[in-house]
């Protein structure tokens, strides 16, 4: 093979595996959806609660960026996994304009519940344009609720002595989180759903002690492997995704988002995780 031909080759093998790449990322991974199961070891999780499941859905980003349809086929395959909470942890849509609360509709046909219970709080997109519409807050929120999903806003459920707190989004209007957390109950269960990951670094947790479940990043959306993901929407860049230790007894899980801002994912798949409650 003479030195042109050897090239040619070359920059035609190399172009080949960047189309592959490119479709790879823009039209595989973005829809191949991975259930996570993982095990929560909860403090003072009453005995009753022992060995019920915990599914979090995060970030669904409903609009005009990918085909939602795959959300929707995403929560009938979820429905079949009969989970006994759901926790909703924000970003239910990529929000434009009052298409997307239609649009919201008809994903909500098919909301995910609970048997024992469902609930969410609001992340930054659900707050409109800057995140500054308090009326586009109170329609998708009033919308969720219809649909069975209980919005907490600073405050907490109780079941039987198991806490569920809601925190409202960070970069939201209605951010108070020591509203809830300066009632929190130490000797009793407490999970507490928060969409931005940020808010572990805040002096407001009032010796919280339990799980804190967050979204926000997507894990970044793209990973190159070994290495961080390069963009992150968070002031800590080590708050990607997955469990983390905060070493004060509290644990972190940030969900890498079942939807996406734009359709692209590389080596971080889109991700509903199934937690299994557990006694410390």
């Amino acid at each position: 093979m003479n030195r042109r031909k050897f090239v040619k080759k070359g920059i035609l093998g190399t172009t080949g595996i960047a189309i592959a790449a490119g479709f790879y990322t823009w039209q595989i991974e973005p829809f191949w959806l991975e259930f996570v199961h993982r095990k929560m070891p909860v403090k003072n999780l009453p005995d009753q609660f022992i060995g019920k499941t915990l599914m979090q859905i995060s970030d669904v980003h409903v609009g005009n960026e990918f085909d939602y349809q795959y959300i929707i086929e995403s929560f009938i395959k979820a429905q079949k996994l009969n989970p006994d909470f759901v926790v909703y942890t924000g970003d239910y849509v990529s929000y434009e304009n009052e298409q997307q609360f239609a649009q919201l509709d008809e994903v909500l046909k098919y909301t995910v519940r609970g048997k024992i219970g469902t609930y969410g709080v609001l992340g930054n997109h659900d707050y409109g344009d800057e995140w500054s519409e308090q009326d586009v807050a109170d329609q998708i929120t009033n919308q969720l609720e219809q649909a069975g999903i209980q919005i907490l806003s600073n405050n907490s459920e109780k079941i039987n002595e198991l806490n569920i707190i809601g925190i409202d989004d960070y970069w939201g209007l209605n951010f108070n989180p020591k509203q809830i957390l300066s009632q929190q109950n130490q000797n009793e269960a407490n999970i507490t759903l928060c969409h931005n990951p940020d808010v572990c670094d805040l002096d407001v947790w009032n010796n919280y002690e339990g799980w804190i479940l967050s979204g926000h990043t997507h894990g970044g959306q793209c990973k190159p492997p070994f290495l961080k993901p390069p963009l992150l929407p968070v002031k800590n860049k080590k708050y990607d995704a997955g469990e983390i230790d905060l070493k004060d007894g509290r644990k972190l899980y940030i969900n890498r988002a079942i939807g996406h801002l734009y359709q692209v994912r590389f080596n971080v798949r889109p991700e509903i995780t199934v937690f299994e409650l557990v006694k410390t």
